[in-house]
């Protein structure tokens, strides 16, 4: 990771993640990325969490995923551990148990749509505090928490993108449209589901959320050069376009199969056992 005021990944880190080096499609690497900051989201609203930590918390979560593989970790176990681990530093700390416990609903959920039961209704049982499953589930916390530490080298700085959103929409005043700020404020929020966070300096996604917003409200705003909007806030045009790109991916019509197989992919035994059976399916066919 580069060390700015923006930790990014670096080039190699993009072109070859741990993920894919192990044999992880990028399609799937993107699914279970989206899923594992939908269940951190989720999560955090359960718990009545702060969406600053939230926010947080995925963020370094896409942040793990350039300097570690799936194969090794489980998306579930890292994302409740980012979200324990962004509760500290926002200084909004989380009950272990009421995390542990809010983790295993969702994750109990995310089974039964996946089971061959899915279409009957689900029922939560509350796991017993004295079960070795809730150890399991406390010992995988904490592991969690040590290795998105220890594996970002402690450089947990994350700059969030709000305050710049608002002094950018004052400047092209746009402050007096509330539908421009909600839906600016929602691709912003949107956007915690890519990795674009750990791929581009704040400003260029704040501008892609105001392009996104100008195109969908058909708000007028100077395009041509040499005046050109972004140009005010240092963001290339490239670099925006590319940040939409991520963004509206995530509103694209998917297949029924796609919704659930990020859902069945949740622990690193299954990527494995995954990646067991398609490397000897490739196999097979050659």
């Amino acid at each position: 990771m580069a060390t700015h005021l923006y930790p990014l990944a670096s080039l190699a880190q993009v072109e070859n993640t741990p993920s894919r080096e192990d044999g992880v499609p990028v399609e799937l690497e993107d699914e279970l990325r989206s899923f594992g900051c939908k269940l951190i989201q989720q999560a955090g609203v359960l718990l009545k969490q702060n969406q600053v930590a939230i926010a947080t918390a995925q963020i370094l979560f896409q942040r793990f995923w350039y300097v570690t593989s799936m194969k090794h970790f489980g998306i579930g176990d890292i994302g409740m551990g980012a979200l324990y681990l962004a509760s500290k530093l926002e200084e909004c700390p989380l009950g272990m148990r009421d995390l542990i416990n809010t983790y295993d609903l969702l994750l109990s959920k995310a089974l039964h749509v996946t089971s061959q039961s899915s279409r009957a209704q689900f029922k939560y049982q509350p796991m017993n505090y004295f079960s070795s499953t809730f150890y399991e589930l406390k010992d995988a916390l904490v592991v969690a928490e040590m290795q998105i530490l220890k594996r970002l080298g402690f450089n947990v700085h994350v700059v969030l993108p709000y305050g710049t959103l608002i002094n950018y929409l004052r400047v092209l005043g746009l402050t007096n449209r509330a539908d421009a700020c909600q839906k600016a404020w929602g691709y912003l929020n949107d956007a915690l589901q890519t990795p674009v966070y750990a791929l581009y300096p704040v400003p260029t996604i704040v501008s892609a959320a105001i392009l996104l917003t100008s195109r969908h409200l058909s708000i007028p705003l100077p395009s041509e050069p040499p005046n050109c909007w972004w140009s005010l806030f240092d963001a290339e045009w490239d670099d925006i376009w590319s940040v939409s790109g991520f963004i509206m991916r995530l509103y694209r019509d998917r297949a029924p199969e796609e919704n659930i197989m990020p859902m069945a992919l949740v622990t690193k035994k299954d990527v494995r056992k995954w990646l067991e059976t398609h490397t000897a399916t490739i196999s097979d066919d050659v």
